[in-house]
């Protein structure tokens, strides 16, 4: 290769770095609403300058993909580049301005379409998760393994609501299989919640590349697993445009199997794919 290869753990650092050093819980921060309705503060912009700041320094061949970017440069970027960064600076904006103590960074390295590398950290808890292709998933330089003897979905799970059709919210909320649900509001830590068996189970409408590519990682490295509500797999960043996913997720397949059983069993296909007419998209 004619560039350094990232390293996991030296990528861990520079974005904990960063996060430590500009992510402080109740900081002021003047809040913009962009076109979605999604909230977007001078953080997010100020930590996507300088990761993309520190990262060109180390790796000045590779191109950065940031939520916060223009939307043409976005797909200019993923249409085109063989290799790039994919960041959220801080997702869970609307915790970080309430003062609820649940937002993090997401960062991913994207090779031909699929995550090499992936780093999420939460600064609250000072908790830096991490994970290469093949390499494990690891939480504080610790190794992270999903309970794979999980297989009843009486258990605990994180759904967002917001952004599923109606069928399927109410057939949820009506007959729950689960035996508790939470929904946190910050997509990257809520994949490493489950990586971490903080949860088993985890059900959302809509996710863009940043929100899903290091924390899809870190779940399948740390033996858990991931698809679309149509069940087919969680994108590859070169079929991705601007379009939002869906993710069933689970901490192991068994247990996706049945998880997946149940919400087809209960609602057509149809029905359960997003309605942009019945969804609140602001974050």
């Amino acid at each position: 290769m004619s560039f350094p290869y990232p390293a996991g753990s030296e990528v861990a650092n520079i974005v904990r770095g960063v996060g430590r050093s500009m992510l402080v819980h109740g900081l002021q921060s003047d809040v913009q609403v962009k076109r979605d309705g999604s909230f977007v503060t001078d953080h997010d912009f100020d930590i996507q300058t300088k990761l993309f700041e520190l990262l060109r320094s180390r790796w000045p061949d590779i191109p950065l993909l940031g939520e916060e970017m223009p939307e043409d440069q976005q797909h200019e970027i993923i249409s085109n580049a063989e290799r790039f960064w994919c960041m959220d600076p801080l997702d869970g904006t609307t915790n970080f301005t309430s003062g609820l103590p649940f937002y993090g960074i997401s960062l991913a390295f994207i090779e031909h379409g699929l995550a090499t590398v992936g780093v999420v950290y939460d600064p609250v808890r000072d908790e830096c998760f991490m994970a290469t292709s093949g390499g494990g998933a690891y939480l504080n330089g610790a190794s992270l393994e999903t309970t794979q003897d999980t297989r009843s979905l009486h258990c605990i799970a994180c759904v967002d609501f917001k952004r599923l059709a109606r069928t399927l919210a109410e057939h949820l909320v009506a007959q729950p299989p689960y035996k508790s649900q939470r929904n946190l509001g910050a997509c990257v830590l809520e994949w490493c919640w489950l990586a971490a068996n903080r949860f088993q189970l985890y059900l959302h409408g809509g996710q863009k590349l940043w929100d899903y590519a290091a924390g899809n990682l870190i779940l399948r490295e740390a033996g858990g697993c991931a698809v679309t509500l149509e069940g087919t797999q969680i994108p590859v960043a070169d079929q991705f445009r601007s379009r939002k996913i869906s993710v069933v997720a689970a901490s192991n397949p068994a247990l996706l199997d049945d998880w997946l059983s149940w919400i087809h069993d209960r609602a057509d296909l149809y029905n359960l794919l997003i309605s942009t007419k019945s969804v609140n998209t602001a974050t």
